[in-house]
C-alpha cells in the first residue's frame, strides 16, 4: 500500500514521501485496513520503529476535527511536537506546563501534544477545547500498568469519552502479554505484530563470546577480564562503532552511566567539538562540564539528573549521528527516539530501596528495541552483559520470555482517592452510583467485579469526607478545600500535609519562608532528594537548629529519614531563593543539575497550590507562599 493511495492532501503526500515514506509497512498498511483513516477505533502493539508514529500521524489527519496525542514524557511531547509541527497545513500546539490552566488557546489547533496529567488537569479545570476533539492518540498506552502514572492515564481516557462523545481512540503499544484486553477495554481493533523494518537479534555475553537467537554468535576484542562486565561493554560499544555504527549502553545508576562514558571517552570513538561546545554554554556546572569533555570525544551520559537542554542536546547530536555512543540508565528506553546499531545492557538489575531486583521483561525488551535504525543500519543487535553464572537466567528471562501482562494499578488508595475526588469536583458525579459509571470505564473496572469496585470506591469516599474534601449529604459534593486541592491537581495526602502545616504554623511565633518550604517540600506529590550518608549528620544538625521553623518536630514524624530529606529538599530551595548560584548548589548538596531543575519547577506549583488552599482553611499562617513561588 502506497501513501498516495491514502486519503491525504497532495501536500502531505509530497511531506511523507520528500522524507522516504513511500510505501506502508506492514502493520501501518493493517492499520489503515481496519479502519485508521475513517474514525474507527485501534490498538496497535507493534515493536519499536515498526512505524507507529504515521499510524498516528493518519489517525489525526484524517479525523473529522482536531486531534489530542498523550504522551508519559515531556521529553517525548517535545520530540513529537517537533514532528508534527512539520506537517504541512497544520498547526499544532504543546502543553506539558502548568497543572492549574485550562490550557484555552490549545483548542486553536487541529493537533495539541500533551502529557497525561496535563490533560486530566484540562479536564478539571474545564478546559472547553476537550470536547471538541475527534481523535486521540495514546501513546504507550501500556504505561497504565505503571504505578505512577498508570492511574492519571487511565482515568483520563475515561472521561475523555464521556467530555468527547464519540471520540476515535487510536492506542500505541509495545509488544504486551494481553494487547487484546487493552483492546477490549477501548472497544477497538487490534493490530499485533512481530515485524521489524531492521532485523533485531539478542543475546547474551558471557565467557568471552556472545550468542544470539538467530544462532549466531559474536566474540569481541576484549582488552581486559572478559568475566569483567564493564570490559565486556566497554569491547561490545567500541565493536559496534569501529563497525560504523552507533551504540547505546544501559546501566543501572546515574554514577555508572558517567563513569562508563568516561572510560568510553578515552578510546578514540569519534569527537563532537561543536555539540560540546553547545553543552558548555548552557551551564558552569561540575555536571555540564564532565558531560562536555565526554561529548568532545563522541560519547555522552543521560540521566535524570542532567538539565533538560543537555539531554535535548544529546538526544539531537545522537539522531544526527554526530555522537556515536550514549551511555545511559533505563529512562532514555520509555520513548525518546534514539536508534542505534547495537544495545548493550550491562545491568540487569537495579536497588530499588530495599534491594537489588531484576528489571522487568518489557523493560529490558524496550531497550533491545532501540537497536536498528531504519534506513541506516543493515541489522539491529541487543547484548544482555552477564557470565557463566547468569547466562541461562538471563536467556530466560529476556530473550525467551514474554513482556509482562499489563495490569490496572488504580486500587491503589491514594490514587483512588485522587481520580475519585477529580470526578467529584469535576461535578462528572454526585453520588456513590455516579461515580461507579464514571469509573466503570476505566480499564480498573473492565476487570473487576462491580462488588469489589464499590467496596473500595466507598472507603475512598470515606477518607475524603474525614480529610474535609467531600461533603455529604443529599448528594456528594466537593467542599471548597476539595475543590482547590483537585484543581491544583496536587493528591488529596497533599491537600491533607499542606492543611496540617497551615495549621500548626498559625500557632507559631515566627513562621518564616522555611516554614513555608517544609510544608510543601514534606508532601507526596515533591520529588525525593536523595540523602547521603556523608551529609546526613549536617543535615540533622541543620534541622535541629532551625527546628522552631518547622511544622514537624523532630521526634513526631513516623518517617524521619523521609522528613529529613524533605528538610534537605527545602534547605537547597532556600538557597536558590536566597541568591545562591545552580553550581553552588550542586556541589554543596551532591545533587545533579537537573534534580535542582525540578525541584524548583515541582516547588512553583506546590507553593501556588497551597497559596490557593490556603484560603480555604481557617488558619492565620501568613506563610509567603505567593512570594516564594514568585522569587523561585
Amino acid at each position: 500500500m502506497r501513501v498516495r493511495d491514502l486519503p491525504l492532501s497532495a501536500a502531505l503526500v509530497d511531506h511523507f514521501e520528500s522524507r522516504g515514506i513511500e510505501e506502508l509497512y506492514p502493520p501501518q498498511a493493517a492499520a489503515v485496513e481496519a479502519g485508521v483513516t475513517e474514525g474507527e477505533r485501534l490498538v496497535a502493539a507493534v515493536p519499536t520503529a515498526s512505524g507507529k508514529t504515521l499510524i498516528a500521524e493518519l489517525a489525526m489527519l484524517t479525523a473529522d476535527g482536531p486531534g489530542l496525542y498523550i504522551v508519559p514524557l515531556r521529553a517525548l511531547a517535545r520530540e513529537k511536537y517537533e514532528t508534527f509541527s512539520e506537517l504541512p497545513g497544520v498547526s499544532v500546539g504543546i502543553s506539558t506546563g502548568d497543572f492549574d490552566e485550562a490550557g484555552e488557546d490549545l483548542g486553536e489547533n487541529d493537533v495539541v501534544v500533551a502529557t497525561s496529567e496535563k490533560v486530566d488537569s484540562a479536564i478539571r479545570n474545564g478546559a472547553d477545547w476537550i470536547a471538541d476533539l475527534a481523535c486521540v492518540v495514546v501513546d504507550e498506552v501500556h504505561l497504565v500498568g505503571s504505578e505512577g502514572r498508570g492511574p492519571t492515564l487511565e482515568v483520563t481516557l475515561a472521561t475523555l469519552q464521556r467530555r468527547a462523545p464519540g471520540v476515535c481512540i487510536v492506542a500505541l503499544s509495545a509488544t504486551v502479554a494481553n494487547p487484546e484486553e487493552i483492546a477490549d477495554w477501548l472497544d477497538a481493533e487490534l493490530i499485533q505484530s512481530t515485524w521489524r523494518p531492521v532485523d533485531l537479534r539478542t543475546g547474551v555475553y558471557a565467557e568471552g563470546s556472545a550468542t544470539f537467537d538467530d544462532g549466531t554468535e559474536l566474540a569481541p576484542t576484549i582488552a581486559g577480564d572478559p568475566e569483567d562486565a564493564t570490559d565486556a561493554a566497554d569491547a561490545l560499544v567500541s565493536g559496534a562503532v569501529d563497525d560504523g555504527g552507533q551504540a547505546l549502553a544501559f546501566v543501572r545508576s546515574r554514577r555508572e552511566a558517567e563513569t562508563l562514558a568516561e572510560r568510553l571517552a578515552g578510546s578514540g570513538l569519534g569527537s563532537a567539538p561543536d555539540v560540546a561546545s553547545e553543552i558548555r554554554d548552557l551551564d558552569g556546572s561540575e555536571t555540564g562540564r564532565r558531560l562536555a569533555d565526554c561529548v568532545a570525544d563522541g560519547v555522552a551520559f543521560h540521566h535524570a539528573g542532567l538539565r533538560s537542554t543537555h539531554r535535548i542536546a544529546v538526544e539531537r547530536a545522537f539522531r544526527d549521528r554526530t555522537l556515536r555512543v550514549i551511555c545511559a540508565t533505563p529512562t532514555l528506553a520509555a520513548g525518546v527516539n534514539v536508534p542505534a546499531r547495537r544495545v548493550v545492557v550491562r545491568d540487569q538489575r537495579r536497588y530499588t530501596g530495599s534491594g537489588m531486583e531484576w528489571l522487568p521483561t518489557l523493560e529490558v525488551h524496550q531497550m533491545c528495541g532501540r537497536a536498528g535504525r531504519p534506513h541506516l543500519d543493515p541489522y539491529g543487535e541487543a547484548v544482555l552483559v552477564g557470565d557463566a553464572s547468569t547466562r541461562d537466567e538471563l536467556w530466560e528471562r529476556y530473550v525467551d520470555a514474554d513482556p509482562e501482562r499489563v495490569e490496572s494499578q488504580l486500587a491503589d488508595p491514594n490514587a483512588l482517592r485522587t481520580h475519585v475526588l477529580s470526578v467529584v469536583a469535576s461535578e462528572f458525579a454526585a453520588s456513590r452510583e455516579g461515580i461507579l459509571d464514571v469509573l466503570d470505564a476505566t480499564f480498573y473496572a473492565h476487570g473487576t467485579p462491580t462488588r469489589e469496585l464499590g467496596s473500595v470506591v466507598d472507603t475512598a469516599v470515606a477518607d475524603l469526607v474525614e480529610m474535609g474534601m467531600i461533603a455529604e449529604g443529599a448528594s456528594l459534593s466537593a467542599t471548597d478545600l476539595g475543590d482547590r486541592v483537585s484543581k491544583q491537581y496536587v493528591t488529596p495526602e497533599t491537600g491533607a500535609r499542606i492543611v496540617a502545616g497551615l495549621r500548626t504554623a498559625a500557632g507559631m511565633d515566627a513562621p518564616t519562608a522555611l516554614t513555608a518550604l517544609e510544608i510543601v517540600c514534606d508532601t507526596p506529590d515533591m520529588q525525593d532528594t536523595y540523602l547521603g550518608n556523608r551529609e546526613r549528620a549536617d543535615m540533622y544538625d541543620f534541622a535541629r537548629r532551625h527546628a522552631d521553623e518547622f511544622t514537624t518536630g523532630m521526634n513526631e514524624t513516623a518517617d524521619f529519614e523521609g522528613w529529613l530529606t524533605a528538610v534537605k529538599t527545602a534547605r537547597v530551595l532556600h538557597g536558590w531563593v536566597e541568591g545562591a548560584s545552580a553550581a553552588d548548589l550542586v556541589e554543596r548538596f551532591r545533587i545533579g543539575p537537573g534534580d535542582l531543575e525540578s525541584r524548583i519547577e515541582r516547588a512553583a506549583w506546590l507553593l501556588g497550590a497551597a497559596d490557593a488552599i490556603a484560603g480555604a482553611v481557617e488558619a492565620d499562617a501568613d506563610l509567603p507562599f505567593r512570594d516564594l513561588r514568585a522569587r523561585l
